[in-house]
């Protein structure tokens, strides 16, 4: 099921990939522009910016007045690690929460199990792998806090 605020702005060319059991609720002023694409159990909380070309997968939130850039990814799927034959065992979701008034930069990428706390950056280009905390900014491969913000 697809619940999109009446005020919400979505590109026509974004694709939203629910299937029959899983729900995408975009809030109020929310906009998403082109070239999007979100797949399986996602919340878009209200005021939320999306830039073009971003890709979010499921069991996926994202708070109130966050904004993302271009090419933004957040990755809930993962692996188990198998056995010798296949690593890549079995695929799992881990979901991935990013909190309110937060700043996701160009080709970001958010990976499995991640949350990214309430007023964080993140820089252009990094690879969060670890939670980051309230107010910060973290940059680089992997993501690190390279600054302390006041609230």
């Amino acid at each position: 099921m697809l619940e999109i605020a009446d005020d919400a702005k979505i590109d026509d060319n974004v694709v939203f990939n629910h299937g029959a059991s899983a729900t995408i609720r975009i809030g109020s002023a929310t906009r998403i522009y082109r070239g999007g694409e979100f797949t399986g159990e996602i919340s878009i909380g209200a005021d939320v910016f999306i830039n073009r070309d971003c890709y979010v997968r499921p069991h996926t939130t994202i708070g109130d007045r966050v904004n993302m850039g271009p090419f933004v990814r957040l990755i809930t799927d993962t692996h188990d690690v198998g056995t010798h034959e296949r690593r890549a065992g079995a695929v799992r979701h881990d979901p991935i929460a990013i909190g309110d008034g937060s700043w996701i930069g160009a080709s970001a990428t958010v990976l499995a199990g991640v949350s990214i706390g309430s007023g964080a950056v993140v820089a252009a280009g990094a690879v969060v792998t670890e939670d980051v905390p309230d107010d910060v900014v973290v940059a680089g491969v992997p993501a690190r806090i390279v600054k302390r913000l006041g609230r």
